[in-house]
């Protein structure tokens, strides 16, 4: 059947209505974007499947009850609503004509919104409002296509903050460059000056335009080796203290440090050379005026050595040379003192005035051979555990005759347990002595002396000696530390020095310690002593059984060797005699100090010598010496024992010509070990 012309043409009229309605049903029904037709009031009467996924609203949750306003930011429609009165001069209600206005007198409208979903949460959204009319022109609707803004409105805050962040590290980075000491420049590799900051505005008394773009060697009196400072950054990559002179435009020179390095861009390409310009005008001026110091007091200290050195001498000398006719003196006087038969009255006063003279004598050159070492500080201690009731027992002993002479009563502490210090033990029995002497010798006839300690804290005890005489009024106080200074007791020769005092407070600083008195006119002083207090030494038994084995005795056919330990402590002493006497092959004699040592060595000739340093009457290494220089002692080796440990010390003690250098507290497998050694290498002078 064949179709006429007009059916052919109403069939593909049709087929076109078909195919434009299932287009339009397909954009309307989007699920991309919200499509929202109202009536001409504003009543929703077709929501698409893209505004129910949008706003999650069901198109018959909304159709014929509530306008697009309803579902949309209230403030923004308030907003939105003035805004367009002052924008087109007529007032316009807040509500759905805010959103169609524009629309309904046929202006183009989109704008941005924020949706409101049926949860309550917000969405941003761009929408497009249309009028829909019918034939004769007249408003049947609305249609308002949106579409989510919320990837949009990210980005563009993303790029906000981005824009934000780049603005804030270029004013970070330009007040680094600008907060910076230094004259910082830039330039391009030509040497043009590219940016610059205002230390360098400063430096050139040029502005930051005049200095863009102008080659950087022309602000600098040499120009030539400012070029080549350039050359040579763009050749090595950097150049660090390149020293130049800097010329202002009022002609001002500045010494500068020029440093600099190259700098590249993203894909590594040579941007130019970045440089820092510090002034050093003023180290300059100080570096020359340290050389000059430096100069002087290396002078000075050549000087002061070379005094120091003389002092020394004329100390030792001194002590030598005074020390002889007062041998002398002292030894004759008591030979004639026990004469027979004994010397008359008359000659015995007189024996014993020269016997107090010469006792006085002796003690003010010891005290002053001690304050000159004290003072150019030469005084070597020995820092080790004392046991103060032992120590407290000794001056005891030694200051009783003294006390009973003049009828003075001396009490002392009782101790109920040990007590240690950390401090040297014979420095510290010295700085006793001299406190109870004086407390004796000031004291009233038939007066006391009372001796007591107390903890100051966990760390620290005091020693305190209290006297009962006439006491001291403030001024003498102030005067009490000066040499020399005997405090109006001058005119009689036999009460002290005026030194120790000085001495003995100087003393116990150098133990870390401190010298303190009280004295009350009248009634009497109190001198009271400050020492660190040392945690007990472990005893010598639990030392010895700490030994799993001392080594075995040698056969029984074996030679007797001879040990001569020189020690003035009775702790340490008793720790060696207990070792040694696990060892039936070595015979021990002891010293107390470095003369009698040296004395017994020359009689015994033992085999080996254990030596403390810190020793009284001479050193451990004064006494090393002696024994080097005697054939009849040579032979022997002689092991350092001490207490001073710093590694100097010991450098010092081996540079002596110790055969070992051992340290406090003892090691018993290393004593053992190194008397074997020893006792290997000693041999007997031929007799």
């Amino acid at each position: 059947m064949t179709l006429s012309v007009t059916e052919v043409l109403e069939v593909r009229r049709q087929e076109d209505l078909l195919k434009t309605g299932a287009l339009q049903s397909a954009i309307f029904n989007s699920a991309n974007f919200s499509s929202i037709a109202t009536d001409a009031k504003g009543v929703i009467q077709i929501f698409n499947v893209g505004a129910e996924r949008m706003l999650g609203y069901t198109a018959s949750e909304v159709m014929n009850q509530i306008t697009p306003a309803d579902i949309s930011d209230p403030q923004e429609v308030i907003a939105r609503a003035a805004a367009l009165s002052v924008e087109l001069g007529t007032p316009i209600a807040p509500g759905f004509e805010a959103l169609v206005f524009k629309a309904s007198r046929g202006i183009e409208d989109i704008y941005e919104l924020t949706y409101i979903r049926k949860d309550g949460s917000r969405f941003p959204a761009v929408v497009s409002v249309t009028a829909l009319r019918d034939a004769q022109d007249a408003i049947i609707g609305y249609l308002l296509i949106g579409t989510d803004n919320t990837a949009r409105k990210q980005v563009e805050e993303e790029r906000m903050k981005l824009d934000q962040r780049l603005r804030d590290q270029h004013f970070y980075t330009r007040s680094l460059i600008e907060s910076n000491i230094d004259a910082l420049m830039a330039t391009d590799p030509r040497g043009i000056i590219t940016d610059v900051n205002k230390q360098t505005e400063a430096l050139t008394g040029c502005t930051r335009d005049e200095l863009i773009g102008a080659p950087f060697k022309n602000y600098f009196t040499d120009a030539a080796l400012a070029e080549a400072g350039i050359n040579r950054v763009l050749n090595e990559g950097k150049v660090t203290n390149y020293e130049l002179t800097a010329c202002a435009r009022d002609g001002k020179e500045t010494v500068v440090s020029y440093n600099a390095t190259t700098f590249y861009d993203r894909d590594r390409r040579l941007q130019g050379v970045f440089a820092a310009a510090r002034d050093v005008t003023e180290r300059k001026r100080l570096d020359q005026a340290l050389q000059e110091t430096n100069v002087a007091l290396e002078s000075a200290r050549f000087t002061a050595e070379k005094a120091n050195l003389a002092k020394s001498d004329f100390l030792s000398s001194m002590s030598h040379e005074l020390r002889s006719p007062l041998n002398a003196i002292l030894g004759f006087a008591q030979l004639i003192e026990s004469d027979i038969p004994p010397p008359t009255v008359t000659q015995k006063r007189n024996v014993d005035q020269i016997l107090q003279a010469g006792w006085y004598l002796l003690e003010l050159i010891n005290e002053i051979l001690d304050l000159a070492l004290i003072e150019s500080g030469k005084l070597s201690l020995s820092l080790e555990p004392i046991s103060l009731p032992e120590v407290m027992h000794e001056c005891q002993t030694m200051m009783e005759s003294q006390a009973q002479k003049r009828g003075i009563k001396v009490s002392f502490p009782l101790f109920g347990t040990p007590c240690f210090v950390d401090a040297d033990r014979t420095r510290v029995k010295q700085v006793l002595i001299n406190l109870l002497s004086n407390a004796i010798k000031y004291n009233k006839t038939d007066g006391t002396v009372v001796v007591s300690m107390a903890k100051v804290n966990a760390e620290r005890i005091r020693i305190s000696v209290e006297d009962t005489g006439e006491g001291l009024a403030p001024d003498q106080l102030t005067q009490l530390f000066q040499p020399f200074n005997r405090l109006g007791q001058e005119a009689n020769v036999g009460e002290g020095t005026g030194i120790g005092l000085v001495v003995s407070k100087r003393l116990i600083e150098l133990m870390g310690g401190v010298i303190n008195v009280e004295s009350t006119v009248g009634k009497g002083s109190v001198f009271s002593v400050e020492l660190n207090l040392a945690s007990t030494p472990q005893p010598v038994a639990s030392l010895l059984d700490a030994t799993t084995a001392i080594h075995a005795p040698v056969h029984a056919d074996a030679l007797l060797r001879t040990l001569l330990y020189v020690e003035d402590n009775p702790a340490n002493l008793m720790l060696v005699e207990n070792i040694i006497a696990r060892r039936s092959d070595i015979r021990l004699l002891s010293a107390r100090d470095g003369n009698s040592g040296v004395e017994i060595a020359r009689t015994a000739r033992p085999h080996v010598i254990l030596m403390d340093i810190n020793l009284p009457g001479i050193s451990g290494i004064r006494a090393l010496q002696i024994l080097a220089e005697d054939p009849l002692t040579m032979h022997i080796p002689v092991i350092a024992l001490s207490a001073n440990a710093m590694p100097h010390d010991i450098a010092k003690g081996l540079e002596a010509g110790f055969f070992r250098y051992l340290t406090k507290p003892i090691m018993v497998d290393e004593l053992i070990d190194t008397l074997d050694v020893a006792l290997k290498f000693a041999k007997q002078p031929v007799r």
